[in-house]
């Protein structure tokens, strides 16, 4: 029975086919807008959450308080110092810790510059703490070790053909640090996105020799000891750097967090941002969806006589009801399906072009089955519900009135 409502469905719009292109414009805009941004705001949680993943759950890292910036620009507003990683590694519950320094720097090459962050790494026994991520593994050539000190581990993007530079930077090149001259001995593996992967890799008795910074430390990263609670270590250094940087508490010039909170933040911001602008594609669902009401209203007028035959012959309100009714939801659906499709081709081209354009793997569209039906399945509902005042009229017909009206 509702097989053959959808067929005289299928046959009422094929009728009016200009009409019912128009109407579902504003349906598909809205659904392939919101396709698009959930399909890309889901793959990049998943790649960001991946990224927070390498540093481990056991992980306490520990950042300047009130920073308007990435670690190593000059906008944050406070700095941690050497003092304050031995203060961390000799915290209860903490097993090893290190600092890590970065910074801003020029980078030249022949007559070719460009500004990257240079990350200054430990090379003693510290450098267990971020070998564990692997985040400064070599792809080619080698990594940093001790006695390294003019020595540099590129990021992908200076090894590109029209990437950072014109011509590729290659193992045994001679590059300019902030002005020093440093060996290339190894190409960074590639962590997905282009600021990650432009970085340089150096010493940090390297770093600070360009820089002339003795003391910053820009942040510093702990392992816990296994089977205590990362948050429970987090309190216990908050407390040791209040102490040692005599600091009332909730005064304090310092962030600590643990890996798993930086995931939930990442996460929480990145699920508002995309509420407001699936917000904003909303509108045209609100659009489209009075467009299917007007389009519904106008075939209940035309086919007043039509609906007056079919309760002659026994047809009951209950019928015409859902023979208008379904035949918005189809229309609706129908709008989904172009939606979802061009929603699909959005966020799949965005993903290539930002692959290609801007070599990072972060924008990758994720497509999950929810997805796919869940706005299929919310174009029929919205259809449907846009439909329902007209199907009502239409249900409430006499059918003398009906024959009647010309």
């Amino acid at each position: 029975m509702i097989k053959n409502y959808f067929v005289l469905a299928f046959r009422n719009l094929s009728h009016r086919k200009l009409r019912s292109w128009l109407t579902l414009i504003g349906i598909f805009i809205g659904i392939a807008a919101v396709v698009a941004l959930i399909s890309l705001g889901q793959g990049l949680q998943n790649a960001v959450a991946e990224q927070f993943r390498s540093l481990g759950s056991d992980r306490v890292i520990v950042l300047p308080g009130g920073m308007a910036g990435p670690p190593g620009t000059e906008t944050s507003l406070a700095e941690l110092t050497k003092d304050d990683a031995d203060v961390v590694k000799k915290t209860k519950g903490v097993k090893e810790a290190a600092g890590l320094f970065i910074q801003t720097l020029k980078i030249e090459k022949e007559k070719e510059f460009a500004y990257s962050m240079v990350l200054g790494i430990p090379t003693g026994k510290e450098s267990s703490v971020f070998e564990i991520t692997g985040r400064f593994e070599a792809e080619k050539g080698r990594t940093i070790k001790a006695g390294d000190k003019f020595k540099v581990v590129i990021g992908p993007q200076y090894a590109k053909q029209k990437g950072m530079f014109k011509k590729p930077v290659t193992i045994g090149d001679v590059i300019q640090i902030n002005g020093f001259d440093f060996e290339v001995i190894g190409v960074a593996k590639s962590l997905g996105n282009s600021i990650t992967d432009s970085q340089m890799i150096i010493s940090e008795d390297g770093l600070r020799e360009v820089t002339g910074n003795e003391n910053e430390v820009s942040a510093i990263h702990a392992i816990v000891d296994e089977g205590i609670s990362p948050d429970i270590v987090a309190e216990n250094i908050k407390k040791e750097l209040r102490k040692n940087r005599d600091l009332e508490k909730g005064k304090e010039d310092f962030d600590v967090t643990t890996s798993a909170n930086l995931i939930k933040t990442v996460n929480n911001m990145l699920i508002i941002i995309q509420g407001i602008i699936i917000g904003i594609a909303a509108i045209s669902l609100l659009v489209g969806a009075i467009g299917i009401m007007n389009t519904m209203y106008t075939s209940v007028l035309e086919r007043t006589s039509e609906i007056g035959v079919m309760k002659a012959i026994g047809a009951k309100n209950s019928n015409i009801f859902l023979t208008f009714f379904i035949e918005a939801g189809f229309l609706g659906s129908i709008g989904g399906i172009i939606g979802v499709v061009i929603g699909a081709a959005i966020s799949k081209t965005v993903e290539i072009v930002g692959t290609l354009i801007w070599g990072s793997t972060l924008l990758q569209a994720n497509f999950s089955f929810w997805l796919i039906a869940g706005a299929i399945i919310f174009s029929f509902i919205v259809g449907s519900i846009s439909g329902t005042l007209p199907a009502m009229q239409a249900s409430r017909l006499k059918p003398v009135d009906a024959l009647r009206y010309e």
